[in-house]
């Protein structure tokens, strides 16, 4: 689950990372009022979102005084904010976060997450940071910075030293760096983050450390424990195909293909969308509907990418374990009825009862063509898609 900016710095500033004052509003007409509370000669006007590069797509603008920072408000809060993380399509802008200015010396990027290499937590640093941190990993990553985190000894000041040098940071700093590092991990820990981004980490002419910007998501399977996380979370922020299909315990994520797949396992889904790209197509989605899916989570399967307009052809590919072959193919069934589908549908049903299975797709009468192999498959259903 991401969170925005303003609330992952509330949760920062609980463990003592150091962040500018700021307030969250709904309505872009508070913004004068805020200006003024902040006391600030210059103050950030923010759009809040789960995409980064805001910047960049204008959904952040400085003002001066408290009519220039309601000018900006009304021209941001409502606007389709388009950046690099957004997609094309964008996202709608319906919170601003207004934070008090700083005084800028340097900029950096300061990340923690987990190395799964390792199985350690990692510090990703770089001593530039700000909106060009991406393009910096691409042309120079030599600059890009790793530190791991020994779990039995956790982080030590020496190791806050190293980084600090490391970042350009002087000697007088280290001792602040190894605070707010230190903040990090704790607010990792205890909020079951899986990454904490700060960027940019400045230091400030008065020598500050400040997290001028912030970004946390935390594990979706360790929600259950974090309830006043969970209230935090904004609906409107996330995949509406995706939240459906979570309800029907379906693990669905959308993508820019035209072929919809539905497949049991992580796995095979991976290996299905590969088979796809090979065959000249591209996936219109990650379904993977688990290892005991009911007739009514296949309907609901077929109903999610039924609602994707992209989606010209349809992929079943299942290996029944726990799940029958005659199963599924009369939960196939009864899905096309409860959709009436009119796009061109192939399975590939192997496994367990899977003979049972397929005899009773082709004594339906309705029109699936089936496969033998993926390969095959993923041929048909490419073919089909390209005629439709």
């Amino acid at each position: 689950m991401k969170l925005h900016e303003f609330q992952a710095k509330r949760i920062l500033e609980k463990y003592q990372v150091p962040i500018s004052k700021g307030f969250m509003i709904e309505d872009p007409d508070q913004a004068k009022e805020i200006y003024q509370q902040l006391q600030s000669k210059v103050v950030a006007v923010k759009a809040q979102i789960h995409a980064g590069g805001r910047g960049k797509g204008g959904g952040v603008k400085l003002a001066r005084s408290a009519e220039e920072a309601l000018q900006h408000a009304r021209a941001i809060f409502g606007m389709t904010l388009v950046t690099p993380q957004t997609g094309p399509t964008g996202q709608l802008v319906r919170k601003l976060y207004l934070e008090a200015g700083a005084d800028i010396k340097k900029e950096m990027y300061l990340a923690l997450l987990l190395d799964r290499d390792s199985s350690r937590l990692m510090f990703v640093a770089a001593s530039e940071g700000g909106m060009d941190i991406e393009e910096l990993a691409k042309t120079d990553p030599e600059k890009i910075i790793q530190m791991k985190i020994d779990p039995l000894i956790g982080f030590r000041s020496f190791q806050a030293r190293e980084l600090g040098f490391a970042l350009g940071l002087s000697s007088e700093i280290h001792s602040k760096l190894f605070s707010l590092c230190q903040g990090m991990i704790e607010a990792f820990w205890k909020s079951d983050a899986s990454m904490i981004e700060i960027n940019p980490l400045v230091l400030t002419q008065e020598k500050q450390l400040l997290a001028l910007d912030a970004k946390m998501t935390i594990d979706d399977n360790a929600l259950f424990r974090q309830k006043q996380i969970l209230e935090m979370r904004d609906f409107h922020e996330e995949n509406q195909l995706e939240l459906e299909a979570s309800q029907h315990g379906l693990n669905y994520i959308a993508l820019e293909g035209e072929i919809g797949c539905m497949v049991n396992g992580a796995g095979l889904a991976m290996a299905t969308m590969d088979v796809i790209k090979l065959a000249g197509s591209e996936p219109a989605n990650f379904l993977d509907v688990g290892g005991g899916a009911s007739e009514e989570a296949v309907t609901a399967a077929f109903k999610i990418i039924l609602k994707d307009p992209k989606v010209k052809a349809i992929l079943v590919n299942i290996f029944g374990g726990i799940m029958r072959g005659d199963y599924i193919a009369n939960g196939i069934l009864g899905a096309i009825k409860a959709t009436q589908l009119k796009i061109p549908l192939v399975v590939r049903l192997q496994g367990t009862n899977s003979k049972e299975g397929l005899a009773i797709l082709k004594s339906s009468g309705v029109a699936i063509e089936t496969a033998e192999t993926i390969d095959e498959a993923a041929e048909k259903v490419v073919r089909a898609a390209k005629k439709s």
